[in-house]
């Protein structure tokens, strides 16, 4: 692994980029698409006789305290009462969603993301399945899954997601390290982890997944190493291993963030090989970019078939469903459209009080935008691209719709992260480390300006 770290490398990594959970990225929304907009895409959705099934993503932003590195939408705070309200505002706007879906309402997949969704006690959470139950229809073999803060459930919590349909964790550690631990403020024992994961496998969860973050403060080599014997231990299905984004002047909790204690991008990208040498060795399948699955896993089927798709929770099974979005700052996909709610609780509150969705800004895609999505994410997903497969399925020339792309690419297959042949591209073991790289050529928004600041590393 330490033979395919050099310095060109190391400086192509040192830049900014998206990770592409959609193409065109979330910034390139507009704000003139709003409730309108949307009404008119559901409305076309099985125009031509196209079924698509729904997933459905509902947002829970509370958390009881701070984890130091974290980037998401949430709200820390211990007032029982601003989630009482919450639920409120959000089962209006599950009911304003059912009535665009009453006629087509069956859903195969659904997530619960924050924030911290076991952050709601065992009522609320019966509360909301309850409202989602009674607008939408979910199948009986769907996929339902949720994420877990292990301090904030136990067996019991598990029991309870079980009686209500949830079948997959994804169980949030980020690092066992007490060091690394203390100084990003999230404290979890390995016990309290394991906990949680036995409770999942009594009741009959399907998958279990685990969340690791490398980049961190004060993690090492060593440290690491641990964390991913202890992780490999405890057996999960998947195991999702991120890339920490620092971002101070964006997000206000990364400022308790000692810079001088993260590891540089050499040590970053030794992480990044460590994990990966040790996921496959323990018999994982390396999917792509940050997620590890079992061989018999869902994920790795779809791969192997050619059905992996990627979305706004990393990679997923579900090619072709349209995503309604719950909650606030939640993002949503309705054909070739995606949108977005209002990130600020009094703006996502006044729009329900006026009867509206609260959806703040989307995009329809063009011709164009298409074509580059299904680009990125075959890259994504694949790490080898058929040009045929792209020309038959958007009716254009590859090589002279992308000449420029791919004089650029003739740069990174110097440098060994890809070989370009005739009717393919293939991106080689080295270049999976590079992959968001690699697709950033193809990113039309990023080649007309130099906005590259506005996202993470891309290690």
């Amino acid at each position: 692994m330490n033979d395919s770290v050099d310095a060109g490398l190391l400086r192509r990594l040192e830049r900014s980029g998206p990770r592409y959970t959609s193409y065109p990225t979330a910034d390139r929304f507009l704000e003139a698409f709003g409730p309108d907009a949307y009404r008119v895409w559901t409305a076309k959705r099985n125009i031509g006789g196209i079924t698509r099934p729904l997933s459905l993503y509902v947002h829970i932003p509370f958390c009881s305290s701070p984890c130091f590195y974290c980037a998401c939408n949430k709200i820390v705070t211990r007032d029982r009462g601003k989630v009482v309200n919450y639920l409120r505002y959000l089962l209006r706007e599950i009911a304003l969603q059912g009535e665009l879906f009453r006629d087509d309402p069956d859903v195969v997949q659904l997530h619960w993301g924050g924030g911290t969704p076991t952050f709601l006690n065992h009522e609320e959470v019966r509360q909301l399945m309850a409202a989602i139950r009674s607008h939408f229809r979910l199948a009986p073999e769907g996929e339902y899954s949720v994420e877990i803060d292990p301090r904030t459930a136990d067996e019991e919590t598990m029991a309870v997601l079980a009686q209500l349909g949830f079948n997959r964790a994804s169980i949030g550690v980020q690092d066992f390290d007490p060091v690394v631990q203390r100084a990003v403020n999230r404290v979890q024992t390995k016990e309290e982890t394991m906990r949680v994961i036995d409770g999942a496998r009594g009741e009959g969860f399907k998958s279990v997944s685990i969340d690791l973050i490398y980049g961190l403060p004060h993690q090492n080599i060593e440290g690491f190493d641990g964390t991913l014997e202890s992780v490999i231990a405890m057996n999960p299905d998947r195991v999702s291993i991120y890339s920490y984004a620092h971002l101070p002047n964006r997000f206000k909790a990364q400022r308790r963030i000692n810079e001088a204690a993260l590891p540089d991008t050499e040590t970053k990208l030794r992480l990044l090989g460590l994990a990966i040498e040790r996921m496959t060795e323990a018999g994982y399948v390396y999917i792509g970019m940050d997620h590890f699955a079992r061989p018999d896993d869902e994920l790795t089927q779809a791969q192997r078939q050619g059905r992996l798709h990627r979305n706004f929770q990393g990679y997923s099974t579900y090619a072709d469903c349209d995503m309604v979005a719950l909650g606030v700052s939640a993002i949503g996909k309705i054909g070739p459209t995606y949108c977005q709610n209002f990130r600020e609780l009094k703006d996502y509150y006044d729009c329900l009080d006026r009867g509206q969705l609260p959806i703040m800004r989307g995009i329809e895609l063009t011709a164009d935008d298409l074509v580059r999505r299904a680009v990125i994410q075959i890259l994504m997903c694949h790490v080898a691209l058929s040009k045929d497969a792209i020309e038959k399925a958007h009716v254009v020339d590859f090589d002279n719709y992308f000449a420029p792309e791919l004089q650029e690419l003739e740069g990174l297959e110097w440098r060994g992260l890809l070989a370009l042949e005739e009717r393919w591209i293939n991106v080689t073991q080295r270049g999976r480390f590079a992959i968001r790289d690699i697709c950033m050529v193809f990113d039309k928004y990023l080649r007309t300006d130099l906005e590259h600041r506005r996202y993470s590393r891309l290690i």
